[in-house]
């Protein structure tokens, strides 16, 4: 697969950009690209692996620096802990949900900004509840209650960082094709 070299930059500077973003120790709970990235891997990028490969990479590269923080003792959380397999496979399951919209305008985006974060918050927590990694809540309706409740300031960040994410993404995203585009049409044809 040929990818357009300004394609390539854009996508490796938001992998760099989104991790570095995540691991800061001040900003809203929840409040990370990660979502949205996973969202706009499923519905912009047609190379299948590129689509799961930028969100979980940049969900590693962050938790690499969490990781390294926290053994420094500059922050008190954790990058590797027991259950994080199941944010990786949720952030993989949100790539999915992005496959599901056909085209990209802004109707899909704004759906699959609210349907994501929703999913990504129900599936988790459920699964913290669950205990799959991490027992922090009885396993009774009384420990599921207090689980999503507990939950509920990292949901608020979430969608909020999903919707903000998503318009920089997509609007980048839209910048740099159009850009890409409107140079191939200037190519004057050459004579033969």
């Amino acid at each position: 697969m040929k990818l357009n070299r300004s394609i390539v930059i854009y996508l490796v500077v938001l992998i760099a950009a989104a991790s570095l973003y995540r691991a800061f120790d001040n900003r809203m709970w929840g409040f990370a690209p990660q979502i949205a990235m996973a969202l706009f891997g499923g519905m912009a990028i047609r190379n299948k692996a590129w689509a799961f490969a930028l969100p979980l990479f940049s969900l590693f590269i962050s938790d690499v620096i969490y990781e390294v923080l926290y053994t420094k003792g500059l922050t008190p959380i954790r990058g590797f802990y027991d259950g994080q397999w199941g944010n990786y496979l949720i952030m993989g399951s949100v790539t999915l949900i992005g496959f599901l919209f056909n085209k990209v305008n802004i109707k899909n985006i704004v759906l699959g900004s609210l349907i994501a974060p929703v999913y990504f918050f129900l599936v988790s927590n459920f699964m913290v509840w669950a205990g799959l990694g991490v027992s922090l809540y009885p396993r009774t309706w009384a420990g599921l209650v207090e689980c999503f409740t507990q939950a509920v300031p990292f949901f608020k960040g979430s969608v909020l960082g999903t919707f903000f994410f998503s318009a920089i993404f997509f609007g980048v995203y839209y910048f740099v094709n159009r850009s890409a585009r409107h140079k191939v049409q200037q190519v004057p044809a050459t004579a033969s």
